[in-house]
């Protein structure tokens, strides 16, 4: 089976707009997805994708290599430049939690040995203000003036492609489109606020501009590992920094969907960023700086590359 993934690119008089990825060229999605569905964007191709999925397997099989983009010479944007929702899923590692604990990022620094807290019964997610947060591949990360200390992220991305309500864990899956990468970047200088009654300041820790890179492309799931075993990787500079697998997440991607689909209706274009692993600067002390290069892999959805703007 030819595989295939969707993006957005810029394409005449600079207006983006949807696009295939197959055997390293790009078709505009206008030329491949049929009649009668909105293919003037990937939200578009999501909102019909039990009709667009097929006609895209069917084309990736039949496409004419002489025609198309080389991706090498596409501009890649985030391929959903807003995403209708951004579910951010937090402490959803088992050895990220006890990297945090051990830097004290909630409390005092954990000096003995570590154990496992009890598993909580639901994951707990924050919202990332999408039209704000998501910037795409190559593109400058513009560290926010009010941190010192901003932090990586690497990140399985879900993305919905059906719109769904009350899930159970078994049927979470159904509501599944593709993956994408997300660098959920995070002001660690800020994860708290002295004198709140809240305490945490999410805003202020997750939320500035440019916060979360995504991209380079959707990767529908079919052509990804399991959900329960998917590889993904971090290097900053050339040097790996996160090399982990979702098997080490505390709850599945099926049961993060399960979850959020009791409290909302999962519609397509969400994106769920399902949490990080070991391996963030905090824990080292090691924050980004300008001129950083920033690249992320994870099984079946690119590489995903930006670098810290030098003002």
């Amino acid at each position: 089976m030819t595989e295939y993934r969707l993006l957005t690119y810029r394409a005449a008089k600079g207006k983006p707009a949807a696009g295939v990825l197959i055997g390293g060229r790009v078709y505009p999605a206008a030329d491949l997805a049929g009649t009668g569905v909105d293919a003037s964007s990937v939200l578009g191709l999501l909102q019909s994708w039990d009709k667009v999925h097929p006609r895209l397997k069917k084309a990736a099989a039949k496409a004419d290599p002489k025609r198309g983009i080389a991706l090498a010479k596409a501009e890649l944007l985030a391929p959903l430049l807003y995403p209708t929702a951004l579910f951010c899923a937090g402490a959803n590692y088992w050895d990220h939690l006890e990297e945090m604990a051990r830097a004290g990022a909630a409390g005092p620094k954990l000096e003995g040995p570590y154990v496992r807290p009890p598993r909580p019964a639901e994951p707990w997610f924050f919202v990332k203000t999408s039209a704000h947060s998501v910037i795409g591949p190559g593109a400058p990360i513009r560290l926010p003036k009010f941190s010192k200390m901003v932090d990586w992220e690497v990140e399985i991305g879900v993305v919905i492609g059906r719109p769904m309500r009350n899930l159970t864990e078994e049927r979470a899956m159904d509501a599944v489109a593709g993956y994408t990468i997300v660098n959920d970047l995070s002001a660690r200088d800020h994860i708290k606020r002295e004198g709140s009654p809240f305490v945490f300041d999410w805003v202020g820790q997750k939320c500035f501009d440019g916060s979360a890179p995504m991209g380079p492309y959707v990767t529908p799931a079919e052509f990804v590992p399991p959900p329960e075993n998917i590889p993904l990787k971090l290097w900053i500079n050339g040097q790996i920094k996160q090399d982990s697998n979702s098997n080490l997440m505390v709850h599945s991607i099926r049961e993060q969907i399960a979850y959020l689909s009791r409290h909302v209706t999962l519609r397509p274009g969400d994106v769920i960023a399902t949490g990080t692993p070991a391996g963030v600067g905090f824990a080292r002390k090691e924050f980004l700086k300008p001129g950083d290069e920033i690249k992320i892999e994870i099984a079946g959805c690119g590489t995903l590359v930006n670098r810290v703007a030098i003002d």
